[in-house]
Formats: C-alpha cells, structure tokens, sequence
C-alpha cells in the first residue's frame, strides 16, 4: 500500500492505544485482545493440527463486528455442511463481535484481525495460509488485502454496499480504489453498488446477490426457541389475545415514546428487550412504568422459589422487561408489531429479525442508511416515526385495524423471503455447486 495509507494506518491504531490508556472499553479490549496474537494465534492452530492429524485447510472469513459476522454466517454454515474438510478461521476487528462470538462452535479458530500493517499482515498469512478469504459487507484493509492477492488467495466480498460518500467515489479516491481490485469478485447488495463501481472502472468483477442477513434471519426462525413464557404472557395463537407489542433494542428515547402510549393503554400488553440491560437502564425503565410489571430475572427467581408455575407469570403482570440477553431474535413470534429501537440515537438495529416473522415493524428517524429498512418501508410492512404523533397514530391503527395489521404483516414477511437467496447465489459462484 502507499506511504499516506500506512501513516494514516498507523495514527488510527497509536489513537486506539491512547484511548485504551485512558480508560475507553472498547479500545482496551481491542488492545488487550491483540497482545501476543502471534504467538496465540499459532497455539490456535497447533491446536487444530493436532486434532485432525494433519495440516488444516483454512477458508478465512473476516467481519467487523458482530452483525457483519451474522451477514458470513450462512456461507460458514454451508460450508460446514457441504465441504467439512476445510477449517473456519473467523476474525473481527472489533470486541462486540469478537467478545461475543468468541466460542462460536461453527469455527475452528477465532481471533481479532491483527493490526493491518504490512509485517503483521505477512506474519498472519504464515501461520494460517488460508485458501480462501471471505470479508464482509465493507472491510477494505489494504495491506491484508494486497498480502493475499500477492499470495494468489481467492478473496471475495460478500454482502457489500458501497456508498457515493464512501472515499471511494471522492476526488481522492485515486489512492484507494486500488484495493479493490484485490478482491477477485466483489458480491454486492444492490444496484446502486453496481452502478457507482462501474463509475470507477470496476464492472467485470462485480454481481448483485443481494444480502446475506435475509438468509441468516430465515434460518434463525427456523431455529427459534420455544417460550412458553412468552406464549402465555401474550396469548400466543389464542382467538382472543391481548394486543402484544414487542419492543427490541430499545434506548431510552425509544422507551420514553413506547411507555407513554402503553400507560394509557391497558388493554394492549408489552415486551421490552433493551439494548442495555444494566441496572441503571432498567431502573430508568421502571420508572417510567405507571401499569404492573415484571422482570425477567425476577420471573425465574419466582419459579426456582415454586411461588409460580415454571412457564407461567402472575396474571397481573402488563409488561415484561427482558433483562437477560439471547431472546429477542425468538420473543418476536410473539408479537401484533414489533419496534426496532435506536432510531433517536446511533441508528436503527436489525429490523429483519423481526419482520421475518410476519409482522410489521416501527422504527425511528435514523433509519436512511439501513437499506432494508428503506426497503420494508418500500414494501409496506416498515414505518418510520420521528416523533410521538407518529407512533401513536400508527400504533392505534394497528391496534383498531386488524386487516391493516394482518396486511403489513404480509408484506413485511414477503419482503424478508423474496430477498433470500444471497448465500447459495455466492456459494454456488466461488465453489460451483
């Protein structure tokens, strides 16, 4: 890579040092997680060896974070299935992908991506020489990337989507742009993409396949739990159940909206997944509550004391504050409407996860750069609130309008199955089958 790539690459990581000095969390877990990696990463392997009797065959995915990960995880998966002599090497950059998925059984070896200069990229590519290499959706690290194309390692793109304002497309994006052409396909989400790369010089080596997240958001319904819990709390499948809203990923301004129409309105019940579940988060939650509620954390203490049938609630309980994490992507089977939270602040979370399920989803403003929010909105099962008004028009429509309700549904559940696909267009592309 050029001189001015490496200077701006080695002030960004000195900036992530001094933020870990200082006391930032996530830059101290980047820091912590990437001490030794070499030799770490090298016991990983040694590891792996010595399990199969033999040298591993690594194909190499890399994600940024957590959600990038879920975007890979239906071509792990298959790949798993379809050619289980191959190994999965899975990198992050970041800790909440990394911390998170750091024990993902899918994959042989998991460890952050090293810092992307030029000896570290050589170092990391001897120890694992993978056959292969997946990054996803907007990973573009030149000097890793140039490393394998130097090595003749296969490198695709998948899910990605590219951006007029990405550096790319700008005056000086004559320094970048050749980085991509170290990916010998790039698998875009949409035309836009297309159009923009072909603008650049790059149109033989891209194709539209659409987003993997569709297929990987299928197959977590097709995986989800059972909660009898839920089931009962909501009436699940019953002729006259109460009007249930779940509400996912919220933060407080998303809470201060859905609380404020839920006091007033007894006859519909609530679940709460919040983005954060520490204390004081949940303690602002109740604070805002005016009708019975109940903890998660507090429901299980109730069952493991017998003061409550396992599986049942009391029947006073109005709203449910899940204050433990790994439910939310099966709670929604229990919902009239879902609302997807941090649209009022860092931006919406995963609306899919929701939708799959045949029913419509509310969001906030900060929604525009969320392609398949815009593409729910497009289809009639997404709506887009930014202030009060909004969502206690919509809500009340769901509420009153069965057949509006039952409609959105449809369409936010078709919007999710037409746009599957992706993972089997890309396997079927790189291994022919």
């Amino acid at each position: 890579m050029n001189i001015l790539y490496n200077i701006g690459i080695n002030a960004y990581f000195l900036g992530i040092k001094l933020a870990a000095i200082f006391g930032h969390r996530k830059a101290k877990l980047m820091v912590e997680g990437r001490k030794d990696w070499a030799s770490r990463l090298t016991a990983q392997v040694a590891s792996v060896k010595e399990k199969l009797g033999k040298e591993p065959r690594f194909i190499w995915f890399h994600a940024a974070s957590l959600g990038e990960f879920e975007q890979g995880r239906p071509l792990i998966e298959a790949l798993r299935e379809r050619y289980p002599d191959y190994q999965i090497l899975q990198t992050f950059f970041s800790p909440s992908g990394y911390e998170v998925r750091k024990n993902y059984k899918g994959a042989d070896v998991i460890c952050y991506l090293p810092y992307d200069r030029p000896a570290e990229c050589r170092r990391f590519l001897d120890i694992v020489k993978p056959e292969i290499a997946f990054f996803v959706k907007y990973e573009f690290w030149g000097n890793i990337l140039e490393a394998l194309h130097h090595r003749g390692v296969p490198t695709y793109l998948v899910s990605g989507i590219f951006r007029q304002r990405q550096g790319f497309f700008q005056w000086y994006g004559g320094m970048l742009r050749p980085v991509l052409s170290n990916f010998r396909h790039l698998f875009v989400q949409d035309e836009e993409s297309r159009r923009l790369l072909a603008t650049i010089g790059y149109d033989q080596q891209v194709s539209i396949c659409g987003d993997t997240r569709f297929d990987r958001v299928i197959a977590i319904q097709q995986q989800a739990k059972q909660f009898p819990w839920a089931a009962s709390f909501s009436g699940y499948q019953s002729a006259d159940r109460p009007f249930t809203l779940v509400a996912g990923s919220s933060w407080p301004k998303d809470e201060d909206i859905i609380l404020d129409h839920f006091n007033q309105h007894p006859e519909m019940k609530l679940i709460l997944a919040p983005h954060e579940i520490h204390e004081e988060h949940v303690q602002g939650i109740i604070s805002k509550l005016k009708r019975p509620y109940l903890r998660y954390t507090e429901m299980k203490k109730l069952w493991e004391e017998g003061k409550v049938e396992e599986g049942k609630l009391p029947d006073e309980v109005d709203c449910l504050i899940i204050d433990a994490i790994g439910f939310l992507s099966s709670i929604y089977r229990y919902a009239d409407v879902a609302y997807i939270g941090g649209g009022f602040g860092v931006g919406i979370h995963n609306t899919l996860e929701a939708a799959v399920y045949g029913i419509p989803v509310i969001f906030g403003p900060n929604h525009q750069a969320f392609r398949e929010a815009l593409g729910l909105i497009d289809a009639k099962g997404g709506y887009p609130i930014a202030s009060v008004e909004d969502y206690n028009r919509i809500i009340t429509c769901f509420m009153t309008d069965a057949e509006a309700l039952s409609q959105a549904g449809r369409n936010a559940g078709l919007y999710v199955q037409e746009g599957s696909g992706a993972s089997e267009m890309i396997f079927r592309a790189v291994f022919g089958n």
